[in-house]
C-alpha cells in the first residue's frame, strides 16, 4: 500500500465548481462570505455576538479585536468566515445547533490565518473543499484551489511562513469534500475533542510543517477516506488518545514530492484506537486502498508505540517505501495487533525500520519480530511483507454519508476565551496506555 497525495480528479472538479461559483456571485454582486463591514460600531466588552451584535459571523470577525471572542448563537449560517487577526475566539454557544453549512457550493467554512486564533465548539459541514482550514498560505485564490492553497504545488514557504499558534477543539466537522479539520502550513497547535466523519479524502489531516510542535488528541474520526493523515509533517507532532474506527484507511503518514517540506520525520502515534476501518458507507480512497490501520509511507524516524489496532481486513500496521522516499528508522512498539488480515507487514527494504513487543497474531514477513526486531544487529535482507488481498466496495458522495450524532457541547459556553498562544504546551505521549478495548472513549486529558 502506498498511501496517496489525495483525489487528483476530485481536485479538478472542485477547481471547476469554484470557478462557475465565482463567475456566478460576480454576475450577481453576492459574496461567499458575507459583509466587510469593518466600520460597523463595536459593542461594548469583549465578546462580540452573533446574531444579537452583527447578523452574520464574518462581519463579527471583521470587526473583532485582537485577542477577543466572537460568541455565536445557535442557527444555520450558510457563509465561508475567513479569520485573518491573531487571537480571535471563534466559539459557537451549542455546538450541535450552531451550524456552518456550505451547501455543497462554497469552497471552505472557516479558514484561520490569524496567528493564535481559536475555532471552537461548532459545527460545520457540506463544503466543497475543507470544514475548517488553519494555514500560512494568504492568498485568498488559493485557499479556494481546496488544498491547504496550493493544490500540492510546492509550496513557497518563504512567501507563506506557516500560521503559528492554532486551536480545534469541540469541533464537529461532517461531509466536507476533502478534509474535515485541516492545518496545513501551519504549526505550534492543538486539535482536541473533536469529530469528523464523511471526508472525501481525511477527516484530519496534518500537513507541510516542519517543525510541526503540533498536537491532535482525544478526537473521534469515523467514515472517512482517510481517518487522519499526516503527510511531510515533522517534528515535534503527536497523535494521541483518538479513536480512529470504520474509515477506509486508519491513520497514513506520508511523505512524497507533490508537496513541500519532504521527507516526514518524527511523529509519535500513541494509545489510539484503530479499529475496523473496512467501511464501505465512505467517500473512495483515491488509490483505492482499503482495509489498513495505520500505514507508513516513506515516513521517517516514528514511534507508533500502544495502539491497540484491530480488525482491519487488509493490515494492522504496515511500513511500506513509496517511490524516493524509503521509510527508515520507524520503531513500532508495544501495540496490541489483532484480528487484522496481516498484523505487522514490513514492505520496506531499508533496516532500521523495527518491531518489538506488539503482541500480533500474523506478520510478514514470517517471525518480523525476531528478524527485524529493535536492536538487532547485522540483519540481513528480508523477504517483503504483504498485506492480505482486500477488494475495495465502490465508495459514497461525500455529501451522502450519514450525518453523525449529536456530540459533547462546551459546559459553560460564556467562559472567558483562551487564545492559542503557547501551544502545544507539555506533550506527554507516555501519559497514553495501550487502550483497553476498542469501545475507549477518547479524551484529551
Amino acid at each position: 500500500m502506498t498511501p496517496s497525495p489525495g483525489p487528483a480528479l476530485f481536485r479538478a472538479a472542485l477547481r471547476l465548481s469554484v470557478l462557475v461559483v465565482s463567475v456566478a456571485m460576480a454576475a450577481t454582486g453576492c459574496s461567499a462570505t458575507g459583509s466587510k463591514s469593518t466600520d460597523a460600531r463595536h459593542p461594548a466588552g469583549s465578546v462580540l455576538r452573533v446574531p444579537e451584535d452583527f447578523p452574520s459571523v464574518q462581519q463579527a470577525v471583521d470587526v473583532a479585536r485582537e485577542g477577543e471572542t466572537v460568541l455565536i448563537g445557535p442557527g444555520l449560517y450558510r457563509e465561508s468566515v475567513r479569520v485573518t487577526k491573531p487571537r480571535v475566539v471563534l466559539r459557537g454557544t451549542d455546538r450541535n445547533k450552531v451550524v456552518f453549512d456550505g451547501g455543497v457550493r462554497l469552497a471552505n467554512g472557516i479558514t484561520v490565518t490569524g496567528a493564535g486564533s481559536v475555532v471552537e465548539n461548532l459545527t460545520v459541514h457540506g463544503y466543497l473543499a475543507n470544514g475548517v482550514l488553519f494555514t500560512g498560505v494568504t492568498d485568498e485564490r488559493l485557499q479556494q484551489r481546496g488544498a491547504g492553497g496550493s493544490a500540492y504545488d510546492p509550496l513557497d514557504t518563504t512567501r507563506f511562513p506557516p500560521v503559528r499558534g492554532f486551536r480545534a477543539t469541540g469541533v464537529t466537522a461532517y461531509n466536507n469534500g476533502l478534509y474535515g479539520i485541516y492545518a496545513f502550513d501551519a504549526r505550534s497547535g492543538v486539535i482536541e475533542d473533536s469529530y469528523a466523519s464523511g471526508h472525501a479524502d481525511s477527516g484530519i489531516y496534518v500537513g507541510q510543517c516542519k517543525p510541526c510542535e503540533t498536537v491532535v488528541r482525544g478526537n473521534i474520526v469515523e467514515r472517512n477516506a482517510v481517518g487522519i493523515e499526516l503527510t511531510n509533517a515533522s517534528d515535534g507532532l503527536s497523535v494521541l488518545g483518538n479513536r480512529v474506527a470504520h474509515n477506509r484507511v486508519g491513520v497514513t503518514v506520508n511523505s512524497n514530492d507533490l508537496e513541500a517540506l519532504a521527507p516526514q520525520h518524527g511523529a509519535v502515534i500513541a494509545g489510539n484506537v484503530i479499529a475496523d476501518n473496512n467501511a464501505a458507507d465512505t467517500p473512495q480512497q483515491a488509490d483505492g486502498a482499503f482495509g489498513i490501520g495505520i500505514g507508513i509511507g516513506g515516513g521517517t524516524a516514528n514511534r507508533v508505540q500502544r495502539n491497540l489496532v484491530q480488525g482491519n481486513r487488509a493490515a494492522g500496521v504496515v511500513v511500506t517505501d513509496p517511490p524516493g522516499h524509503p521509510a527508515s528508522g520507524n520503531r513500532v512498539e508495544g501495540n496490541r495487533a489483532t484480528g487484522n488480515g496481516t498484523d505487522l507487514v514490513l514492505a520496506s527494504a531499508d533496516p532500521t525500520n523495527c518491531f518489538v513487543g506488539n503482541r500480533p497474531d500474523t506478520q510478514s514477513p514470517d517471525r518480523l519480530e525476531k528478524h527485524a526486531g529493535c536492536g538487532t544487529r547485522g540483519r540481513g535482507a528480508l523477504p517483503t511483507g504483504r498485506t492480505a488481498s482486500v477488494q475495495a466496495p465502490p465508495g459514497v458522495p461525500f455529501s451522502q454519508v450519514p450525518a453523525p450524532p449529536a456530540q459533547p457541547s462546551m459546559p459553560d459556553p460564556t467562559a472567558p476565551g483562551r487564545s492559542a498562544t503557547g501551544l502545544p504546551g507539555v506533550v506527554d505521549a507516555a501519559a497514553y496506555p495501550l487502550p483497553k478495548n476498542v469501545d475507549a472513549v477518547p479524551h484529551s486529558r
